[in-house]
């Protein structure tokens, strides 16, 4: 039997190099050595499919794919959907697009850098209307099968009409970017806040399918927050609610980007914890980590590397954001009582367990037994997907 490649882009985990090989390094068509099944993979797939079975990537194989084995392909007796929605993470460093089927399974996906786009608003604009224009063309999808589009951004967003009040990282200020998007691909578009999608997907897909009440802490370059109260996404007045990264912990404490001292994110954001081993790296500690903030934050998997091999300061920076984060939880769980608190974002999803693990050691000290005894704490489940599949919820939500 031959699938399409659409079909099968979810079971390339499933595949199993004991049991499945490629027919040639040119060509993606993996071929059970046990039956007859040949199963036909597109471009997108090329990148994790050369991983898993240990051969060159090229161009010319995705290429191939694209345009002779891909065509056309699907299995007798079923009908491959007509509806799809497009969803999209676009963030201050990146957009990263995906299309989702009728069976909400991720069957496309692709990342484009933002700052390539330059500061303009209309071309942040045009280069996300490339991304899903992208996204239309190389997965073989017509136009006119789009349900809907939908989107993360960081930010204050008025999501109920698509207005992107503010935003930090981003050239955008009391920017409707609804018409354009809908006026270009002529279907719904919907826009909320990163993080509060980031929380609604884990809460509809992820860690947090099944609770009601859920606090969200995503641990990124800052440090975000998102709130479902009653199974309903919270934003409060004027769409600014859940903003626990400048939740003060200690007011002579370091400075805040937001210009307060001692806010959570001064202390457990990448921000936080690079200038704690700036700090250190100065009064002459030796620290691998020191290259990896020179200039900025670091990368979560620098930290992961140097958590590994004992760096004495990244291992004490971590300490720090621990301890704060368990403070912060400790007021959350006080002040919520939610069913749980979930932790994401790209340091979560790197070096969670060893977050997570830290947290638990301390938080019990923070809130009243009686209440921290009915709350379950745990790590995101989606890593870079919880956007994507909070933006598919809002759609689901607007249906």
């Amino acid at each position: 039997m031959v699938y399409q490649s659409s079909t099968c882009y979810n079971n390339i985990d499933k595949l199993d190099k004991g049991k499945h090989k490629l027919t040639a390094k040119n060509t993606y068509k993996v071929i059970s050595t046990s039956q007859d099944d040949e199963i036909a993979y597109d471009a997108n797939a090329k990148r994790i499919l050369a991983d898993k079975f240990d051969i060159p990537m090229t161009d010319e194989i995705g290429q191939e794919v694209k345009n002779k084995s891909c065509q056309h392909l699907q299995p007798k007796g079923v009908s491959m959907s007509k509806k799809y929605n497009i969803c999209l993470d676009i963030g201050g460093t990146k957009v990263l697009g995906a299309i989702f089927d009728e069976k909400e399974n991720i069957i496309y996906r692709i990342k484009k850098k933002t700052k390539e786009s330059g500061d303009s608003t209309s071309n942040v604009e045009e280069l996300i209307m490339s991304v899903v224009e992208e996204l239309i063309d190389e997965s073989g999808i017509k136009k006119d099968d789009i349900n809907a589009i939908s989107a993360g951004a960081p930010g204050v967003i008025d999501s109920a009409n698509g207005i992107i009040l503010t935003s930090p990282n981003l050239p955008w200020e009391d920017y409707d970017i609804v018409k354009p998007m809908k006026k270009k691909f002529g279907v719904p578009f919907y826009i909320g806040n990163d993080v509060n999608v980031g929380v609604l997907g884990e809460y509809k897909y992820g860690a947090c399918k099944g609770y009601k009440n859920v606090v969200g802490f995503f641990v990124g370059t800052g440090m975000g927050g998102g709130l479902i109260l009653d199974g309903k996404l919270y934003t409060g007045n004027k769409f600014k609610a859940a903003e626990y990264g400048h939740m003060v912990l200690n007011p002579e404490g370091p400075m805040c980007n937001c210009g307060q001292r001692g806010c959570l994110e001064a202390f457990s954001s990448k921000q936080g914890m690079s200038a704690y081993i700036r700090q250190q790296t100065a009064r002459g500690r030796k620290s691998e980590m020191e290259e990896n903030v020179k200039d900025g934050v670091f990368k979560s998997k620098a930290l992961k590397k140097a958590l590994e091999h004992g760096d004495t300061v990244a291992i004490e920076s971590v300490d720090r954001a621990c301890h704060f984060l368990a403070v912060a939880t400790g007021n959350m769980i006080n002040t919520i009582s939610p069913d749980v608190v979930v932790y994401g974002g790209g340091v979560i999803e790197a070096v969670g367990d060893i977050f997570l693990e830290k947290i638990l050691k301390e938080v019990d000290k923070y809130c009243m037994p009686s209440i921290r005894k009915t709350v379950d704490i745990k790590i995101a489940s989606l890593g870079d997907d919880s956007i994507l599949y909070g933006a598919l919820s809002m759609i689901k939500e607007n249906s």
